[in-house]
């Protein structure tokens, strides 16, 4: 068979623990979860960004804008 079998899978899974040791793989999954966790917050940020580019600019928010400058 070309695939895995559980047994595959679990003999991998000691091998690696073994190998690396719980306290690094520990680690990892921390270093993984924090650079996904910072990829989605980018993700939103640049969201956000485009969201504010694709509004229209008028002229009347151009001096609304000044006038509430001005005012300040």
């Amino acid at each position: 068979m070309a695939g895995l079998s559980i047994w595959h899978v679990v003999i991998f899974a000691i091998v690696v623990i073994l190998l690396f040791g719980t306290s690094k793989l520990k680690n990892l999954g921390k270093d993984v979860g924090g650079a996904v966790k910072d990829f989605k917050k980018s993700i939103k940020e640049d969201d956000a960004e485009s969201a504010q580019l694709k509004d229209p600019r008028t002229i009347e928010a151009d001096v609304k804008s000044t006038e509430s400058s001005v005012k300040s």
